[in-house]
């Protein structure tokens, strides 16, 4: 049985949780511990049952442990030890704590600390003072060492002897920081990283990231600003590339800033938010540009591209993105291209979430961006700027983003990072395999969890787009694997604003880490779908 889902601990409060309470009670304490009498029903429902708050560990819509406590007299102490108060501190403010009963597949893990941990921090909030229990002999150490302090005779029966013991609010404090240290000590805490950057990455990275940093002035900088230069470029079949310290939005700055000095118009392209921000790049330059503008996640096709281009003959240049991040879409580059050559067009694209995850065949692409910390798999901020012929400086532009500065100074017109530079040439020098065949199995294990993903088989294996249901919210579920260690992508404005969330595939993934992670994320959806039927 996998134990890599998500445990939900709860105060039980639905009738499906109290009837799979009743049959977990039954299982413990009459076929295991033999302190009731069988029935045909197979459920024991405890005498104090309308007065105990249970408190549950819940696997999916599985209940695998739980523990009631109770505040009002009598308690079940009360009954087997005569005069309960003598054996109290004065003032004691008491409850009562029993029916402790986990799964036999569950045992020996963080469900017993994870049920304690939820059960101190309720006592707490209820102001009780001190907590009462009847310890099975068997776990008298384990007790102790949680605070426990054993008193008066054993109760129960001769095949069942119990301990009495007390927790004290002082002990209850100090046990929180005991249950959180056994808790990591059981279990170290899951971590997976599903962002679209800042991604995971290797180890080589890591260490070259680490190194003693030197001058961007120096030989040796210089040496692996020249290679990583020529990797790109072979990565890419590019004439030329420049690399900035910077993101991907001042790399698109550099573009529009080479387009506005061109004497003439163009086309930018949009079904998402990074075609949107194109454009509002483009106004920002006071760029003259038609648009093709459609709902997220509709096609652009082709034919309206030829079409465009044929109505408009001054139309010089088109800029488009290549792999739309919000959607995970995927332009055609290589048709692209054969449009824009057929209207003698220059093509710029925003390659910033393709380069290195998909193929990306820059052959006749007039400008393009990408950046460090996407597919890449290295650490954010480098941006990379391609260029088809030579650049010459340009007054008209202000200095940090004219593409003709940096050529002119083999990249290095002003202060780099060489701790920047040095993880990206270890990223270069052990690049990522493709994702193709991990995305379809994520999209199919989500598909069959009932997400209604975004796909088609233009969109990227690096961006996985779930829609969630109406009345289901994204932060909720994205808040939710947070604080299970997964790292998805739904903060983003416009991903709150259409109740979406995101799983990229960038940086170094893992496949059996990767499928642990997403059958995470299918159980948590599941639950929180199921959560939804029952209260309504």
């Amino acid at each position: 049985m996998s134990h890599s889902t998500p445990i939900l601990y709860k105060i039980a409060e639905h009738v499906n949780e109290m009837e799979q309470i009743y049959r977990l009670n039954y299982e413990t304490f009459v076929e295991e511990i033999p302190q009731h009498e069988s029935n045909d029903t197979r459920k024991l429902i405890d005498r104090f049952n309308e007065e105990n708050t249970y408190i549950i560990a819940k696997r999916k819509d599985e209940v695998v442990g739980m523990i009631s406590v109770k505040g009002n007299r009598p308690f079940s102490l009360d009954q087997k030890l005569e005069n309960l108060d003598t054996h109290l501190p004065e003032k004691a403010v008491p409850c009562e704590i029993r029916l402790l009963s986990i799964k036999e597949a569950y045992r020996g893990g963080r469900i017993f600390y994870g049920l304690c941990e939820q059960l101190v921090s309720y006592c707490l909030d209820k102001g009780y003072s001190m907590a009462l229990i009847s310890g099975t002999i068997r776990q008298t150490k384990l007790y102790k060492h949680l605070g426990f302090q054993p008193f008066g005779p054993l109760v129960g029966t001769e095949e069942a002897p119990y301990q009495p013991m007390y927790l004290t609010k002082k002990n209850f404090e100090l046990s929180s920081k005991v249950f959180q240290r056994l808790i990591e000590r059981k279990e170290k805490t899951f971590y997976h990283n599903f962002l679209p950057g800042p991604v995971e990455v290797t180890k080589e990275v890591k260490k070259a990231w680490q190194e003693p940093a030197i001058s961007h002035r120096s030989t040796p900088f210089q040496n692996v600003m020249d290679e990583i230069q020529m990797k790109l470029c072979d990565l890419t079949n590019a004439n030329h590339v420049e690399v900035v310290v910077g993101t991907g939005t001042l790399a698109n700055d550099m573009v529009a800033a080479q387009l506005s000095v061109l004497p003439n118009t163009g086309l930018i392209l949009a079904n998402g938010e990074f075609g949107e921000r194109l454009m509002d790049h483009g106004r920002r330059w006071g760029l003259s540009f038609e648009k093709i503008q459609k709902a997220w996640n509709n096609p652009i096709t082709l034919q309206e591209i030829d079409r465009v281009l044929t109505d408009n003959p001054a139309i010089q240049w088109l800029w488009t993105v290549h792999c739309e991040t919000s959607t995970g879409y995927v332009y055609p580059l290589q048709q692209l291209k054969e449009i824009c050559g057929k209207h003698h067009v220059n093509l710029c694209v925003d390659a910033c979430s393709s380069v290195g995850l998909i193929p990306v065949d820059l052959t006749d692409v007039y400008l393009a961006s990408t950046v460090s910390g996407k597919g890449i798999a290295s650490y954010p901020g480098l941006a990379m700027v391609f260029h088809q012929v030579d650049i010459l400086p340009n007054e008209m532009i202000p200095n940090y983003l004219d593409l003709g500065k940096y050529q002119a100074n083999q990249s290095v017109p002003y202060t780099h990072s060489s701790n920047g530079l040095m993880a990206l040439h270890a990223a270069l020098n052990n690049p990522q395999s493709q994702k193709d065949e991990l995305a379809q199995k994520v999209c199919e294990s989500f598909t069959s969890s009932g997400m209604n993903v975004l796909r088609r088989e233009d969109y990227s294996p690096g961006i996985i787009t779930v829609r969630l249901p109406n009345e289901m919210s994204s932060k909720d579920l994205g808040d939710c694997l947070k604080s299970y260690g997964i790292q998805t992508s739904y903060e983003s404005g416009y991903l709150l604003k259409r109740n979406w969330f995101q799983v990229a595939l960038m940086g170094d993934q893992k496949q059996p880490d990767v499928m642990k992670a997403i059958q995470m994320v299918c159980d948590q959806f599941e639950h929180l779908t199921n959560e939804k039927v029952l209260n309504r």
